[in-house]
């Protein structure tokens, strides 16, 4: 099967890749590079060849998905030379929180624009199966126990309105009756971690926005302290607790999310990906410490605004659902972290 990745060269798309490859898939990658680094091909590539992996080259495409011309032409390549695209995995999209408020213009065009051209190409050729990456920003909850996909959709910031914004355009479509759509939601709480290799992993471009990102800058001692964003929160130690979850458990999400949907003849799911367990900030930094051997000078500071106290992901629909659970431990997440960041200090440059 043939399955198209929008924004497949990005921390966690590009870890789907890999896993789609490892899965027999054949991949087509549609990146414009804003978020991501073409070095990334390079560094799949030596992981397929590491692991002896009779697989076929990734396509890649750079290009924008508002370019409703770019995506005409990849789709109709593939109707007419090979086999059809069977189905899309969206991952591609501005993911800055702190950004999308200071630029709510270019998140909404990037995120939701960019959208509704892929849905419309899509529909054109006859590919009818989507998976796209969504998050656990939508929720509206936050300061109590494990939030499940009937929660209360309330995003507080430009970034998590555009994400829930795909998500009821994604339903208008579905009930629209223009054909049989299959599509699933994925909620991902917080993606973390590496591939083992150490060779891919998260490498944000600009200031990073995600706690072990800048854990890792401090260990590295580029950065002298980590903020911890309150100290009196409703929670065991006082500080914020969040659900973590590896990346390479993400990926695997993916795979059993389309193996499903190619089981089915129509759907529309909305699905949490996350451990389900919770992780303060203070049991991160000393799980971080003694995984790797290293220090992580700290200072807490005030709460940021909209800052919730625990979130935690209820995922058993994931389990019973996708026959999906999640293998890898916070301190696998600290450890794989530490591995990438060791041999790619400054990231992809």
């Amino acid at each position: 099967m043939k399955v198209l990745v929008t924004g497949g060269l990005g921390f966690i798309g590009s870890h789907i890749c890999l896993e789609l490859l490892s899965n027999n898939f054949e991949v087509l990658v549609v990146d414009s590079l804003i978020n991501s680094n073409s070095l990334v091909i390079d560094n799949i590539n030596k992981i397929v060849s590491q692991n002896k992996l009779n697989v076929r080259k990734m396509r890649i495409y750079e290009a924008d998905l508002r370019d409703e011309c770019k995506l005409i032409d990849i789709f109709r390549e593939h109707s007419i030379k090979e086999s059809s695209i069977g189905a899309v995995i969206h991952c591609a999209g501005l993911k800055s929180v702190n950004d999308s408020v200071g630029s709510p213009i270019d998140y909404w065009a990037n995120n939701v624009g960019g959208t509704i051209k892929l849905i419309k190409v899509m529909e054109e050729f006859g590919c009818n199966t989507i998976i796209f990456s969504s998050s656990a920003t939508i929720y509206g909850v936050g300061d109590g126990g494990l939030i499940n996909e009937n929660a209360t959709i309330n995003p507080i910031n430009p970034y998590g309105q555009t994400k829930a914004a795909v998500e009821r355009f994604l339903k208008d479509v579905f009930y629209s009756g223009n054909q049989k759509w299959k599509i699933v939601n994925l909620r991902y709480f917080n993606p973390t971690g590496a591939h083992k290799s150490g060779l891919i992993g998260e490498s944000p471009k600009g200031l990073a926005n995600n706690i072990f990102p800048i854990i890792s800058k401090v260990a590295l001692k580029k950065k002298d302290k980590l903020k911890i964003f309150g100290n009196n929160w409703d929670t065991k130690d006082g500080t914020g607790v969040r659900d973590y979850i590896h990346v390479m458990d993400l990926a695997e999400g993916h795979i059993l999310a389309l193996k499903y949907l190619n089981n089915v003849k129509e759907e529309f799911l909305n699905i949490n990906l996350g451990n389900g367990i919770g992780t303060s900030v203070l049991e991160l930094i000393k799980t971080y410490q003694e995984s790797n051997n290293v220090e992580i000078p700290f200072e807490f500071v005030g709460r940021r605004k909209g800052d919730f106290g625990h979130v935690v992901a209820d995922n058993s629909k994931a389990i019973s659902l996708l026959k999906w659970k999640p293998k890898r431990s916070i301190k696998d997440m600290c450890k794989d972290s530490w591995r990438w960041n060791l041999l790619y200090p400054n990231g992809y440059v």
